[in-house]
């Protein structure tokens, strides 16, 4: 199979030495829209591609899973690297197939099968079992006579072609993967009149409508209770912040509508969603709503105060600090590079604090940070510059994405914010709960790895920066490129608070 993908031209073909994360390099692939082959041996190579693919069916990313696997006369009896990977990846994948060893006689059907497999793959993972018998090493053949283009077939929304949305006082929350697009975004906030809090992952987040301090103005009491909403609308995947998901829990809880639309797949944790719509219906051209401008006035202009404020802090700061590392990036990204986010304090960082250039990819199906350097190779062997805003342990987990990394012509620029350990769980009851040595222990898990030395030993360019402006050289410089930046997890902690207190203040 291999020597055959590799005998097509139009195929490019990466090789990758660690399965685990070549699963993820074929995630980041995805991204684009097409679906990338990821091929393996039998045995434990598959079962390591299982958490990239949890991570694709999750967040509906196109690829196809290909993994060889022994003949059925060699299964069951204790030949080596033999596993049952009949399901291997449960209801991770949209479609499961095993044709079973290749005969010519039943050639005519690859092309069947084929077309199959790749137009499911189109919007999550689909495994491909494919056993074979010796010899293993063959001569690609012609490929059967292909068949003659299908006519588009135009798919309706299931949900309404009309949505009337009656309410005055609303909230619309966009966040990635939804199928909507911005545009109608925009249109369904120009006629409503309602605020739109996005995360970075939703295109939305650039648009002027956009609220992006929500996280802050979450915090503050009085806001919450003077800007209550009638009706939310959330599109795609919940943002990462824990208190707008407590907010909309809160408000469904006290007579506030949520409607879900587009997916993927069911998106309702607290079971409160009132009704869910397909994509479809907000590029219809059908929404109506009763605008009320002082409704979103009144957010746009909280959000003005809120930036403004986090802005005076994080300026009068002459070292970097986690904040400032996520504005940095977002402010500081090169023309046309793309941006994957650890899904950690990263993702967050650069959702409350990131501004309204904060734009990025980030593996928020499963929530993990599992493969997210690989995931940013893949991005970049697709073509452009790539920046990976990544945590110490993220990048230590996934350094097999660094293997051979400086020989592949990927530009990729990896900013890793170091704080020896998992700086999230700071912010949670156990750092309050739990004396110093168990929550180190247990929570904080320093490693101790010098993440330059490890850059260097893969032959990367690699280098500490302390300012803003050191950082924004470095992000100007073309990759492969480690830039590390040394955090305190106390400290970082209390930069929050005075972020959100700064916020407060400035909200009165």
């Amino acid at each position: 199979m291999a020597l055959a993908l590799a005998d097509r031209p139009e195929l490019v073909v990466h090789v990758v030495h660690d399965e685990r994360s070549a699963a993820f390099v074929a995630l980041g692939l995805g991204l684009s829209g097409a679906p990338a082959v990821l091929l393996s041996t039998s045995g434990t190579a598959a079962v390591n591609f299982h958490p990239a693919v949890v991570e694709a069916g999750a967040s509906h990313v196109p690829m196809l899973v290909v993994t060889a696997d022994r003949p059925p006369e060699l299964r069951d009896v204790g030949a080596p690297q033999t596993i049952d990977q009949s399901h291997l990846f449960g209801r991770s994948v949209g479609w499961f197939h095993d044709p079973g060893v290749a005969d010519w006689k039943l050639a005519h059907t690859w092309r069947s099968l084929a077309r199959r497999a790749v137009d499911l793959a189109a919007t999550g993972p689909v495994h491909l079992n494919v056993p074979f018998r010796d010899p293993l090493v063959g001569r690609p053949g012609q490929l059967p006579p292909g068949r003659p283009p299908q006519p588009a077939i135009a798919l309706r929304d299931n949900g309404s072609a009309s949505v009337r949305l009656d309410a005055v006082r609303g909230v619309i929350l966009a966040g990635g993967r939804g199928g909507v697009s911005p545009e109608a975004i925009t249109k369904l906030a120009e006629i409503t009149r309602w605020p739109v809090l996005a995360d970075p992952t939703s295109p939305a987040r650039q648009l002027d409508l956009s609220i992006t301090a929500f996280d802050a103005l979450l915090r503050h009491q009085t806001f919450v209770e003077a800007n209550r909403p009638e009706l939310i609308v959330r599109i795609g995947r919940p943002a990462a912040s824990k208190v707008l998901a407590q907010w909309v829990a809160d408000c469904a809880g006290t007579g506030t509508v949520l409607v879900q639309v587009g997916g993927p797949g069911v998106i309702d944790p607290d079971h409160q969603v009132a009704a869910y719509v397909g994509p479809g219906a907000l590029d219809s051209g059908h929404v109506r709503g009763a605008p009320d401008a002082a409704w979103q006035d009144g957010w746009t202009a909280a959000n003005a105060r809120a930036e403004a404020a986090i802005d005076d802090v994080l300026d009068g700061l002459a070292a970097l600090t986690e904040p400032s590392v996520a504005r940095t990036v977002a402010r500081h990204l090169p023309p046309g590079a793309q941006l994957v986010v650890a899904s950690s304090m990263p993702v967050r960082d650069l959702e409350w604090f990131g501004g309204p250039l904060a734009r990025a990819h980030a593996n928020r199906g499963a929530n993990g940070i599992d493969g997210v350097v690989s995931t940013a190779l893949g991005v970049a062997l697709g073509g452009g510059p790539t920046v990976a805003l990544v945590g110490d342990i993220a990048l230590v987990h996934d350094s097999g994405a660094l293997t051979a990394l400086h020989a592949r012509g990927a530009d990729l620029r990896i900013v890793v914010v170091d704080n020896d350990g998992g700086g999230i769980f700071s912010f949670l009851p156990q750092a309050n709960d739990l004396d110093g040595r168990r929550f180190e222990q247990l929570f904080g898990t320093p490693h101790g790895t010098d993440v330059i030395a490890l850059a260097r030993a893969h032959h990367l360019d690699a280098a500490t920066v302390t300012r803003p402006a050191e950082l924004a050289a470095r992000l100007a410089t073309p990759g492969p490129t480690l830039t590390r930046i040394a955090t305190d997890r106390r400290e970082n902690v209390e930069l929050h608070k005075e972020l959100n207190a700064a916020v407060a203040a400035a909200l009165g």
